[in-house]
This record gives structure tokens, sequence and C-alpha cells, in this order.
């Protein structure tokens, strides 16, 4: 493997020089700006240009499902961050592939990767064979492996997730709030701010490297708690419409995103809480409060009423 150039401060913290994005989502978005407000050299990576780009950072156009292409883009990187995703229903078939390019682009320059999982294999599932793949390259000593875990995602901006535009939009539009599963159980959600200082934190200290972290954000309550909390910032009462697993599971017949729904119902069929002890013990970052995040979030969602 190729060495990287590194200078590791007493603190832990390492500098890697150019930090690469993969990614111009969610959370691809959110790390870049970050990794820019540190000061870092950054490269953001995807087909188009974002339209909220920081100023001083490089983008690149770059299909990322071209192996040729990627390592391209990648070229000089010292961390490669992969916030891509792939669409939900084609996950079997376009993600695993997708990563791997990631994993050969990260071999061939030599660089950290720091890579954003789900905890969907937490549960009655196989568990996840795409971490597998990771720790394994790691294992060999093909490319060294920052793995971060979150919840399911919310935020400003955030629209397709549990807590998207059938949460956050419909409450700040006066309807009700769509919701699959048991509201009053102990459920973590992660806030995408959050996330992306987790991210930057794996990427930018040697202690992160080889291992799996569960990424912190706001304090896990009920999701009938959050959703109060909600209905307390928008200052009018919130009802809730449940979407029973049955009628999930019919719709899953005709629709495939239903189908994919249905699959993941047994993560709010049970309490559902994030173990971030690890991480918190071991770095000092600093997270958002629950209140804050969902005050911040229906405020992007007030000036942006018309987004799906």
């Amino acid at each position: 493997m190729t060495p990287m150039s590194m200078s590791e401060a007493a603190d832990g913290t390492v500098d890697r020089s150019l930090h690469v994005v993969f990614g111009a989502g969610q959370v691809g978005r959110a790390v870049t700006s970050r990794l820019a407000g540190l000061g870092l050299a950054v490269r953001s990576v995807s087909r188009h240009r974002p339209a909220d780009l920081v100023s001083g950072v490089d983008w690149r156009s770059a299909d990322l499902t071209d192996a040729e292409a990627a390592i391209d883009a990648a070229k000089g990187a010292g961390v490669l961050y992969q916030c891509l995703n792939a669409p939900y229903t084609q996950w079997p078939q376009l993600f695993p592939p997708l990563q791997r390019t990631v994993l050969a682009t990260a071999e061939r320059a030599g660089a950290l990767l720091v890579t954003l999982e789900n905890v969907y294999g937490y549960g009655p599932t196989a568990g996840k064979a795409m971490t597998g793949e990771l720790l394994a390259a790691d294992k060999a000593g093909r490319v060294q492996i920052a793995i971060g875990r979150a919840s399911d995602f919310f935020g400003p901006g955030v629209t397709e997730s549990t807590l998207g535009s059938r949460v956050f939009g419909n409450a700040v539009g006066g309807k009700r709030a769509d919701f699959i599963g048991d509201p009053d159980l102990l459920h973590t959600y992660s806030y995408v701010p959050d996330i992306a200082t987790g991210l930057v934190t794996l990427g930018t200290d040697q202690r992160a490297i080889g291992q799996i972290w569960h990424l912190p954000g706001p304090e896990t309550v009920t999701t009938r708690a959050l959703l109060e909390s909600i209905a307390r910032e928008v200052e009018h009462p919130v009802g809730v419409r449940n979407v029973p697993k049955l009628m999930v599971s019919v719709l899953g017949v005709v629709s495939p995103m239903m189908r994919g729904l249905a699959e993941m119902s047994y993560e709010f069929e049970r309490p559902f809480v994030l173990d971030t002890s690890k991480y918190q013990a071991t770095f000092t970052t600093a997270t958002t409060p629950l209140a804050t995040a969902i005050s911040d979030t229906i405020a992007w969602y007030r000036t942006h009423r018309s987004t799906p």
C-alpha cells in the first residue's frame, strides 16, 4: 500500500493533507462543510455540482460507478470519505459494487477510508456483508479503514427518511405525522450535522483507524416524546397516523419502497438504542441537544415548504 503523508499532533489528531468526500447528498455536503470549517483542504466529488458548495472547496464531477473516474477524482487524497448511497430499492444490486469501487480507489490512493454505515444489521438479519469486505481489506493491509455507524437520519435538508418530510414536513404544514411501528419505544435518531462531525473526527484522529464506531448525537427518547417536542416547536398539536405493518406489507406487493419499509419494520417493534459510549469515551466531540436539532430542522422545513 502507498505510504500516506501525515503528521500527528500531541492530541492524536492527524493532518492527511487532502480530504476527498465522495457524495454530495445530505451527509456528504455536511462533511465537506465541516472539513472546510476546520481549514482543511477539501475536494467534493459528485455527478452534479452542489448548489450550496462551500467557498474554497475543490469540486470534481465524476460518475463514481466508473472505477477509473473514481480513481482519477481521488488523486492526492490522504483521507477518503464514503458518503455515497444507492437507490433504496436497488441496494443489493448497486451498493456492494459501488463500495468495491470506493475501496479500490482508497487502496490506489493510499488513503484512509472513512465509511458511513447504517445500523440495519442490528436485528433479525444475516449481518452486514459489506462491512465484512471492508474489515477484510483492512486486515490484509490493503487499506486502512474507520467505520462510523448512525441510526435513522434527520436534520435540515433530510426529506427521505423516517423523520423526513412525512414527519417534519407534515408537522410544519399542519398535517398528521406518518409513522410505522410503536411510537412509545425508545429509538435513537441521528442528526446529520452530528454525523458529519463524527465522520470528520474519524478521519482526523489516529485512534479511529481499524475500528467501528457508533456516532453520537442528540439524546435518545421515545418517538412520541420527539413528536411532542416537534409539536411544541410548531406551536400546534401534531397528530400521529400510524401505518399498520400489515398495510405496509400489502402495499409492498406493488411498491418496492413500501416493501423495503416492511423489511425494516423490526427497528420500530422494540427499543432501538445506539450505544455510543465507546466513541464518547475516546473522543471529546460535542453533540447537538435534541431541542436545538428539532428547532433547526423545523426552521429549514419552514423555508422549504414545497420540498417533496
